[in-house]
C-alpha cells in the first residue's frame, strides 16, 4: 500500500511538474503563432495594396461614367460633360486618398496612445528578471493592436542580433509617428548614458501620459478658434462671392439699359466713365467656386493645425466645408438675384 502511494505521488508530482512546464512553454508558443500570422501579412501586403490601387481606379472610373451624363442633361454640351467626367474621377480618387491618409493618421493615433501602456509593461517585465528580447516579445498582446505587430517585429529584429537602439529608431520610422520618434531617441539617450532601462520606460511611459492630458486641454480651449475658422470660411466667404457675382450682374443689366452718350462739348468732362463690363459673370462664378474649394482645404488643414498640431488630421473637415460653401454660395446667390429681380 505505502508503495501504490508513494508512486501515485511520484506520478501527481510529475504531472504537476509537465502542467507547470507547458505553462511555460504557452507564452513562447502564442508568440511564434503571432510571428507567423505577422510575416504571412506582410508578404501578402503588396498583394492587398495593389487590389486596393485597383479597386479605387474602377471605383473612380464607374462613378465618373454615372455622373457625366448627368452634366450632360444640365449643360447639353459634351464639352462640359467631358470636363465633368475628369473633375468627379479627380474629386472621387481625391475623396479615396483622404480616407486612406485619414487611416493611416487614425493608426498612428491608437498606437500613440497605447504606447505608454506598452513600455510600462515591457518595465514591468524586465523588473521580474526578464531580458530585453522576451520582455519586449511577451509584451505584444492584442489589446496594443496595431502596435502588437510592431512589438513582434522589433523583438524579432533583436533576437537575431541586431542592436536595441538600432531596432527602437527602425521601429519608429515605420510608425511614422512624432511622438513615438522623440520618445524612442530619449530612452536611446538613455540606454547609451548606461542608465536603468526599466526605470527609463517607466519614467517616459509617465511623461507621455501627462503629455497627452495636456494636449487635450489645450484642444478644448482653441475650440472657439477652430468655430470662427469653420464658420469663416463655410459661411462668410461664400456669402461675399455671391454678393460680388449679383452685383456685377445688376450693374451689367443697367449699363445695357443705358443710352450711349458721346462726350463732346455739351457733356461736362468727369472723372470716371460708365462703359460695358468685360468680365463675364460666368468667368466670376467658376472663379468663385474654385476659390471657395481652395480656402476649404487650406481651411480644413489650419483647423487640424489647430486642434492637434497635425496638418493632416483636418482632412476629414475637406469634404463637409466644401459641401457647405457651395450651397450656401448657390442659395444666397439665388436669394439675392430674385430680390434684385426688377433692377
Amino acid at each position: 500500500m505505502k508503495k501504490k502511494q508513494i508512486k501515485h505521488l511520484h506520478a501527481k508530482h510529475l504531472h504537476h511538474r509537465h502542467k507547470e512546464a507547458m505553462k511555460k512553454h504557452e507564452p513562447e508558443k502564442e508568440m511564434q503563432k503571432k510571428q507567423e500570422i505577422w510575416e504571412t501579412n506582410k508578404k501578402e501586403e503588396p498583394k492587398r495594396k495593389n487590389k486596393k490601387i485597383f479597386a479605387y481606379l474602377f471605383k473612380g472610373i464607374v462613378f465618373s461614367i454615372i455622373l457625366a451624363p448627368i452634366a450632360y442633361l444640365f449643360t447639353k454640351n459634351i464639352k462640359y460633360s467631358g470636363i465633368a467626367f475628369l473633375a468627379f474621377f479627380i474629386l472621387i480618387e481625391m475623396y479615396f486618398l483622404i480616407k486612406e491618409l485619414l487611416k493611416k493618421s487614425a493608426k498612428i493615433k491608437k498606437m500613440e496612445d497605447v504606447f505608454p501602456d506598452f513600455i510600462e509593461l515591457m518595465a514591468s517585465n524586465l523588473r521580474a528578471g526578464m531580458t530585453i528580447d522576451k520582455a519586449l516579445l511577451l509584451s505584444s498582446r492584442k489589446e496594443f493592436s496595431p502596435l502588437d505587430e510592431e512589438i513582434l517585429n522589433l523583438g524579432k529584429d533583436i533576437v537575431t542580433g541586431k542592436e536595441i537602439s538600432r531596432a527602437l529608431q527602425e521601429m519608429a520610422g515605420r510608425i511614422g509617428s512624432e511622438k513615438i520618434i522623440k520618445t524612442i531617441t530619449i530612452i536611446n539617450s538613455g540606454i547609451k548614458s548606461g542608465g536603468n532601462l526599466a526605470v527609463l520606460l517607466e519614467q517616459t511611459a509617465v511623461n507621455m501620459r501627462e503629455r497627452g492630458f495636456v494636449e487635450k486641454k489645450a484642444a478644448s480651449n482653441v475650440l472657439m478658434y477652430m468655430i470662427f475658422i469653420f464658420f469663416a470660411v463655410a459661411i462668410g466667404a461664400p456669402v461675399l462671392f455671391a454678393l460680388s457675382t449679383v452685383l456685377l450682374q445688376v450693374l451689367m443689366n443697367i449699363l445695357q439699359g443705358m443710352p450711349n452718350v458721346e462726350i463732346g462739348a455739351n457733356v461736362p468732362n468727369i472723372p470716371f466713365a460708365l462703359t460695358t463690363i468685360k468680365i463675364s459673370v460666368t468667368f466670376v462664378m467658376y472663379f468663385a467656386i474654385v476659390f471657395l474649394t481652395a480656402i476649404d482645404i487650406l481651411a480644413s488643414l489650419l483647423l487640424g493645425l489647430v486642434s492637434t498640431g497635425e496638418e493632416k488630421a483636418g482632412l476629414k473637415y475637406t469634404v463637409l466645408l466644401i459641401i457647405i460653401s457651395i450651397t450656401v454660395f448657390f442659395v444666397v446667390r439665388t436669394a439675392l438675384l430674385s430680390y434684385f429681380a426688377g433692377i
